[in-house]
């Protein structure tokens, strides 16, 4: 068995052709799509960047990993204190520690570990590739040693590759020789002059008025970030730009694809492509960002092409990322350890059925303080610290009526509310119950002030805001 995972940093599914997306911005990962099955609805448990990884690998929520942000006491993996044996359950239970036992030859190339002191994010893995800038690479400095890798390894029988991409996470530093692709594409319609006029109003992280800040401070020495927002044809430095940068780590993957099937391995591949988080592209006035727990953030894709399974094939319930796991356990015939909070939908890549959700709860601890409850065509979010965005307790959306978020139903519909708060507490209470500690984690992350990336944030003054 051959295991690919194309793990690419902060891609929203409605930014790919395969998703619907009008813009030809992923080619190759079309082609793989056409060749496997497509999951519709597929969230991170808990956003963004590291505890949706920890979720992944350890195959649990954050609430009882206790990594749930960036900083702080909960941006560290919770010790198993003093009942850990000679080494810890991670070490043993983590997905790629279970792939191990199922005999695959587990390898890593990111430097994510690095960039936020994730150690935990190596266990597990026979070996581990640290390629770049902590975060800070293009495709063009991942590639050769996936190429490399791949050479190496590739016609071996038993593997496992995970391999990180970061180009669609701000900033975006494609290299000034790849163009703009997209500069004759329209704006999306949603994105009107009266919308452009609310955003350029806002104020908080990854506002319209903080990103002009941003690009005069941290983005300077990128040139795709030189030209300030001022009119509403300006978003496309942000859209074509995050696109461009789908566009090129697409390519990148066209050519992993093409050494795959030099080595005469490609069709007997399993290829998986999916994300961390999502990416706000101008939901909730929020552009070039992953710090809600949203549908812009929350949603990511998944493909699946597994050789001698469905192709072409779409699934439309509800999953997990952290459902991933007991997924490949019930393909590799092994058996799933009973930390794992996950469930196994491996009868949607056979057609049996789809092995849905009837919910699902979603955090973010890193920039605000939120859980949302995702149902139906809803989305239920609530809010415990704003992170200075100025967002209501409670938000409403009808994804289907309204997917970029633009109108807030909750004091229209009460008693969706009322609905969404009860799966809420529901699945609250199974998550308490089921973990020895007595503390949520977003209430650790309350009492220490607040999320990492706010305390970061200094609202502007009234006397910034009159100049601006």
């Amino acid at each position: 068995m051959r295991i690919l995972y194309l793990d690419i940093d902060s891609l929203r599914p409605d930014h790919l052709g395969c998703y619907g997306y009008h813009r030809n911005t992923s080619p190759n990962i079309d082609r793989i799509a056409a060749e496997g099955v497509r999951f519709q609805n597929y969230y991170t448990s808990d956003a963004p960047c590291a505890p949706s990884r920890t979720a992944l690998l350890s195959g649990r929520f954050g609430i009882h990993t206790g990594l749930i942000g960036h900083g702080g006491t909960a941006g560290d993996y919770r010790h198993e204190g003093p009942d850990r044996s000679f080494s810890d359950r991670l070490g043993h239970e983590s997905l790629p520690a279970f792939l191990r036992k199922q005999g695959l030859h587990t390898a890593l190339i990111s430097t994510f570990a690095e960039r936020h002191s994730a150690w935990t994010f190596y266990a597990g893995f026979n070996e581990v590739h640290n390629v770049g800038r902590r975060g800070g690479e293009s495709a063009e400095e991942v590639t050769p040693s996936v190429l490399k890798w791949i050479e190496a390894n590739a016609a071996g029988e038993n593997w496992y590759l995970h391999v990180n991409y970061w180009d669609p996470h701000t900033p975006y530093r494609v290299p000034a020789e790849h163009g703009q692709p997209f500069a004759d594409e329209p704006l999306p319609d949603w994105l009107s002059e009266d919308v452009f006029e609310e955003h350029m109003r806002k104020d908080g992280q990854h506002s319209l008025r903080d990103m002009n800040s941003l690009a005069r401070t941290h983005y300077s020495r990128y040139p795709r970030h030189g030209k300030p927002i001022q009119k509403q044809d300006d978003l496309r430095v942000i859209l074509d730009n995050y696109d461009a940068a789908i566009r090129y780590v697409d390519g990148h993957i066209g050519q992993l694809l093409q050494s795959l099937e030099a080595q005469g391995v490609l069709d007997d591949t399993v290829i998986l492509i999916s994300s961390d988080h999502g990416e706000s592209m101008g939901e909730l006035g929020i552009y070039s960002e992953h710090g809600t727990a949203d549908q812009a953030t929350c949603h990511i894709p998944m493909i699946i092409r597994w050789p001698g399974k469905r192709r072409g094939a779409v699934d439309d319930g509800l999953h997990y990322q952290l459902d991933l796991a007991p997924t490949l356990a019930e393909l590799l015939g092994g058996t799933a350890p009973a930390s794992w909070d996950g469930s196994s939908y491996a009868a949607a890549l056979d057609g049996r059925e789809e092995q849905g959700r009837p919910y699902l709860v979603l955090s973010q601890c890193a920039h605000v303080c939120q859980r949302s409850v995702r149902f139906g065509d809803w989305l239920y979010i609530r809010t415990y610290h704003d992170g200075h965005h100025g967002f209501p307790r409670e938000m409403l959306f009808d994804l289907k009526q309204d997917p970029y978020e633009q109108v807030n139903l909750a004091d229209d519909r009460p008693d969706v509310c009322r609905e969404a708060v009860y799966y809420y507490q529901d699945w609250h209470d199974g998550m308490m119950a089921s973990m020895r500690w007595d503390t949520d984690p977003l209430w650790t992350v309350m009492k220490e002030g607040g999320p990492f990336h706010a305390k970061e944030y200094a609202p502007p003054s009234k006397e910034a805001l009159v100049q601006a």
